[in-house]
C-alpha cells in the first residue's frame, strides 16, 4: 500500500477533527438561576459574533419566554429588532452590571447597566419569570421583558 496516496486524505480527516468547534447554545434548565439567565444573555450579546455570527442573539432567543416570543418572534424578526431598535446598544457592549431589584418564587427583576461601545451608560430593566406550564421548559427561568433603555451619560 502506498502511503503517498492516502497522505492527503489523512490530512483532510485530521484537519476536520482538529478544527475548533462552535460553542453549544446553552438551553434553559431548572438549575439555572434567574440572575444567571440575564448573565448568559448579556454575555452572549456582549460578544455577539463569537464564536459565530449572531451567536449572542441566538443565545438570547433561547432564553426568551414563549409568551415573549409571541410578540418578538419569529427568530428573524427578533434578530432584526435587536439589531435596529434601541436594543442594538446591547450588541458588542463593553461591560454590564446586573443588580437585583425584586425576586420571588416566580418573578425576578433586575436593573442592568450597560457601557455601550459608544462609551455611554444605559440602564435597562430586565424581567425573568419561571415557566409554570407542563413541558420541557417547566420550572425554567425565562426572559419576559426588557424595557427600552434610559441613557445615564457618558463614561468620559
Amino acid at each position: 500500500m502506498n502511503f503517498k496516496i492516502f497522505k492527503p486524505l489523512l490530512l483532510i480527516i485530521f484537519s476536520l477533527y482538529t478544527q475548533p468547534s462552535y460553542a453549544e447554545i446553552l438551553k434553559p434548565n431548572i438549575s439555572i438561576l434567574p440572575s444567571e439567565v440575564v448573565k448568559i444573555q448579556l454575555s452572549g450579546l456582549q460578544k455577539n459574533n463569537m464564536p459565530k455570527e449572531d451567536y449572542g442573539i441566538m443565545q438570547t432567543w433561547e432564553f426568551a419566554h414563549p409568551k415573549n416570543k409571541i410578540f418578538t418572534g419569529p427568530y428573524d424578526k427578533f434578530k432584526a429588532m435587536i439589531k435596529k431598535d434601541s436594543y442594538s446598544i446591547l450588541i458588542d457592549h463593553k461591560a454590564h452590571e446586573i443588580n437585583e431589584i425584586f425576586i420571588n418564587e416566580n418573578v425576578a427583576t433586575y436593573e442592568v447597566t450597560i457601557l455601550g461601545k459608544d462609551k455611554k451608560f444605559y440602564k435597562f430593566n430586565w424581567q425573568v419569570e419561571k415557566y409554570n406550564k407542563d413541558g420541557p421548559l417547566k420550572g425554567c427561568w425565562l426572559t419576559t421583558a426588557v424595557l427600552a433603555p434610559k441613557i445615564l451619560g457618558s463614561s468620559v
